[in-house]
């Protein structure tokens, strides 16, 4: 009874007990983290407990990745890291060492939008705009991975992107999506380069 008493007030007093009873700290140590963030080197210093989508938003007030469910599954916080889509709530910020993340912020090149960004918009792919970032984010790494040969695929691969207003349909239907298909078709560096949306320049 004194030993389940003790470890009542080791809890209570922020403390972990050790693996034979003995009070632990529970400060969790911080370490060094780099990687590249929208081209750019950064450094941080971050508690090994951290999720990526946490240090983008509260470390580097990157808020264009969204916070949705947290338990990843309704792809807001989706973000490419070194080319493939990831759920940054569901990842570390150490799982990250060294490696390339992009977020929504870094799309634009020299002011203009990216060609994926301007189909959301000209084809009115949003409502309220929440899920948008990861939606974007999604369907750029779903056209780099040659998963997009169909409206079928395209629902498949993009299901774990929620849009709770239903925009699915200027998303897929309505041809935002049929819209960067061409795009990349004819650009081979997708999607790296500028290209065009329904004739016109992006």
């Amino acid at each position: 009874m004194a030993e389940i008493t003790a470890a009542k007030t080791s809890l209570a007093e922020g403390e972990m007990p050790g693996p034979f009873g003995a009070a632990e700290s529970g400060a969790i140590p911080e370490v060094a983290v780099t990687m590249r963030i929208n081209g750019r080197p950064e450094r941080l210093q971050v508690d090994t407990r951290v999720t990526l989508l946490d240090a983008l938003r509260d470390r580097l007030g990157l808020t264009g990745t969204k916070k949705g469910c947290d338990q990843g599954a309704c792809g807001a916080c989706t973000v490419p890291v070194d080319g493939k889509r990831r759920l940054s709530c569901l990842t570390l910020a150490v799982q990250c060492e060294g490696r390339e993340v992009v977020t929504i912020e870094g799309l634009a090149r020299n002011g203009t939008r990216h060609p994926v960004q301007e189909a959301f918009i000209r084809h009115d792919a949003f409502q309220c705009g929440y899920c948008t970032p990861g939606q974007i984010m999604s369907a750029i790494g779903l056209l780099g991975e040659g998963r997009a040969g169909s409206d079928e695929d395209i629902r498949e691969f993009m299901s774990g992107n929620i849009c709770r207003c239903g925009a699915y349909a200027s998303i897929v239907d309505l041809s935002a999506m049929r819209c960067c298909l061409a795009l990349r078709s004819s650009c081979g560096t997708w999607p790296r380069s500028a290209g065009t949306c329904c004739s016109a320049p992006v």
